[in-house]
């Protein structure tokens, strides 16, 4: 029983851990998700209705302005976001190996993940990376520059307007081209407090059904005890006596279950010792 409880625990335990661990992926999945997608209306919101607006104060003017760029209004939009406490460890970013805006220069893990979206064609991908604050869980998809308007700014700078090349220089952001994956979106959602909080759901619920088995085994064990162990130790007391000649000893138990029909074969085999040992003396004194 032993055996069994640890067994028990040991599979439970770890079947529950996963299905916690999936549950908390899920739903920090979602949470990226859905700033992804928001961040998405935001970009688009300002290329289609934005950008169409300031798009000759671009050409005209000395001083750029940058709210015309969808990647900065999603960038700036985002840290608005960041401003409530409870989403400051959050992090979006446009990640690109030749940014315009060097705040977006992708790192050796970001810059890994846009040659694994160009090489592969991928729509998403997603999983878990550390950094010094904790582990994050990241989703990732491919940014691809899908709009002709978009090259005048990227693809060379003597056709770039020279506001923009006063602010950002000529020497990166530029050689893009149409239907190229440039960078990746990501989005880093911190994961310490959703795994913290699995952790503690996980030691309580474990400790519940530890709890219950040992409670179980208990129970089995006192029914075990009083309804097999005890009675068998009678008749196996009854038995002895019987060996050793006391026939007066009887096999007592009343009850109708398999160990009270054991007891009347017993007392059966006992009268028939009895009967065939009168016949044996009897043939002897003959």
């Amino acid at each position: 029983m032993i055996l069994i409880f640890i067994i028990g625990i040991l599979l439970s335990g770890s079947t529950f851990w996963r299905a916690l661990e999936q549950r908390a992926e899920a739903e920090v999945s979602s949470k990226a998700l859905v700033l992804m997608e928001t961040i998405n209306a935001v970009r688009n919101y300002t290329q289609d209705r934005i950008n169409p607006l300031l798009k000759e104060r671009l050409e005209t003017e000395s001083k750029f302005t940058p709210e015309a760029i969808p990647t900065f209004s999603a960038r700036e939009v985002f840290e608005y976001f960041r401003k409530n406490p409870d989403y400051a460890s959050f992090i979006f970013k446009d990640a690109a190996p030749n940014p315009m805006n060097l705040r977006d220069q992708a790192d050796e893990f970001e810059t890994k993940l846009v040659k694994e979206f160009q090489n592969q064609r991928s729509s998403q991908k997603n999983g878990w990376r550390d950094f010094s604050e904790g582990k994050v869980f990241y989703i990732a998809r491919p940014f691809a520059l899908t709009q002709q308007s978009c090259l005048e700014c990227h693809s060379n700078p003597n056709i770039a307007p020279k506001s923009l090349l006063t602010t950002y220089g000529t020497s990166h952001g530029f050689g893009w081209k149409l239907n190229e994956i440039v960078a990746a979106q990501i989005v880093y959602v911190p994961a310490e407090e959703i795994f913290t909080s699995v952790r503690h759901s996980f030691v309580i619920t474990l400790g519940i059904l530890i709890g219950t088995f040992l409670v179980i085994v208990f129970l089995i064990n006192i029914l075990l005890k009083r309804t097999v162990i005890q009675r068998i130790q009678k008749i196996a007391k009854t038995a002895q006596a019987v060996s050793r000649g006391d026939m007066k000893a009887d096999f007592e138990d009343d009850s109708k279950d398999e160990i009270g029909l054991l007891v009347i074969a017993f007392n059966r085999m006992k009268s028939s010792v009895e009967v065939a040992m009168k016949l044996l003396n009897q043939r002897k004194k003959d």
